[in-house]
């Protein structure tokens, strides 16, 4: 069952796509979670033109690489959210922005996640991981006092716009793996177990497990995947350090930017925060997760080139195989 290690590309977007490529390959990566921004993958492109995909198929051929997923996490998080602001006009393209009118926006960012699907389809993926934006974040303080009500109508939000776009992807054969990250309408244990609830369980959505966003909320990352085990449709691997426990430090880390001191908890290079990986890794095969383990680099007080090739060597030596035959398979030996 030994799975391909990738490099999610989110975090190279700045470089080209080919030059992604390159460094992966040379670091020994079986393969790319090509993310769906920079020139990195267009899904409309690959769609509307017959030329694109085959080119992007034969850049990682050259590479030695393989794709098994694709990423939308900026266009996706723009389907349910509210307020629509200059943070996503930060991140959305103006293909999606358009005249910034929020419902325009989300009604785009709706329309992207169905050719998504569709062009996962025609590079020959069937698992697109990405975010799903939440209409009821801004509620999580419970202050002033969010009714259950509205919290039922965020819900119910989330439903309504996406699953259209999921029947899409049902009938391309594609999976969405939503991210359970804050922010998103599915951002701990009992948020995720409301969010399959509102899509009444249907297969087409399912969950990228990583586990940085579990550590500093103090879940259990290893006890999702067993809960969540028919839904684990990809893995993401990414770390994050507590830095709680001084009196001063908070776990929502105060306005304060990434590496600063001051803040209760920081994203880092795998394997150089408080994520279980080894439990993680035996856990993922005990539910019997055989597809794509992918490095997330995000470390704020790292290079990303020395980080993502040493998280390869991490994940290379801890997510190992399960065995064959039980240990104590020989004790019932015949003579």
């Amino acid at each position: 069952m030994t799975r391909p290690v990738t490099l999610f590309t989110g975090q190279w977007a700045d470089l080209p796509f080919e030059e992604v490529c390159r460094l992966a390959s040379g670091w020994g990566y079986d393969g790319l979670e090509i993310a769906c921004w920079g020139d990195h993958f267009d899904p409309w492109a690959a769609v509307e033109d017959d030329s694109y995909v085959p080119a992007k198929l034969e850049m990682l051929k050259k590479h030695d690489l393989q794709v098994f997923a694709i990423s939308n996490h900026l266009k996706g998080q723009a389907v349910c959210d509210d307020p629509i602001d200059e943070r996503h006009r930060g991140i959305l393209p103006d293909r999606i922005w358009g005249d910034g009118d929020a419902e325009g926006v989300r009604q785009r960012a709706a329309e992207e996640m169905k050719m998504t699907a569709r062009a996962a389809r025609r590079l020959g993926v069937d698992v697109v991981v990405g975010f799903t934006g939440s209409s009821i974040w801004k509620y999580v303080a419970m202050f002033p006092p969010a009714s259950q009500a509205m919290v039922d109508a965020g819900y119910q939000d989330f439903a309504d716009r996406w699953n259209p776009i999921l029947d899409v992807f049902d009938s391309e054969g594609v999976r969405f793996a939503h991210e359970v990250h804050p922010s998103e309408i599915a951002y701990d244990y009992w948020t995720t177990v409301r969010a399959l609830e509102a899509v009444d369980h249907r297969e087409a959505f399912g969950l990228n497990w990583d586990p940085s966003h579990f550590v500093w909320q103090d879940l259990d990352p290893v006890g999702f995947l067993w809960d969540f085990k028919d839904r684990i449709y990809h893995v993401d691997c990414k770390d994050a350090k507590k830095q709680v426990g001084n009196g001063r430090n908070g776990r929502m880390g105060s306005h304060l930017p990434w590496a600063d001191p001051r803040r209760g908890w920081d994203f880092v290079s795998t394997g150089h925060g408080d994520v279980p990986w080894e439990q993680c890794f035996r856990m993922l095969n005990t539910i019997g997760y055989d597809g794509p383990i992918s490095v997330e680099w995000e470390d704020a007080g790292m290079d990303r080139l020395v980080g993502a090739p040493e998280a390869l060597e991490l994940v290379r030596r801890l997510a190992f195989d399960a065995p064959d035959a039980s240990f104590d398979a020989a004790f019932n030996a015949s003579d």
